[in-house]
């Protein structure tokens, strides 16, 4: 029996988007390559990929080692994805 193939189906809104909208505006603000972030963070390029298409959620640690990186406050990076929300989901 042949295995399917699972596809990455992107989000088209939502929390993961929206903070990998956040990472992706922050990491090109700072002239950073996804290939840099991942090296000096410790990640796998793909993560680094997969985090900004929305399609993996990173923890808190992993928030944090990001935003250790990008030179930011790890609050900086979750003000941009809430920027980011679409407005309904904003409180």
């Amino acid at each position: 029996m042949e295995q399917s193939r699972r596809k990455h189906v992107q989000p088209s809104a939502g929390p993961d988007k929206a903070f990998g909208k956040a990472l992706q505006h922050v990491r090109k603000s700072r002239n950073i390559s996804q290939e840099r972030l991942a090296l000096e963070g410790d990640f796998d390029r793909t993560y680094i990929s997969l985090i900004e298409r929305g399609l993996r959620s990173p923890t808190m640690r992993t928030v944090v080692r990001l935003a250790e990186v990008l030179d930011v406050r790890p609050s900086e990076l979750t003000q941009e994805m809430e920027a980011a929300l679409p407005k309904w989901k904003r409180r």
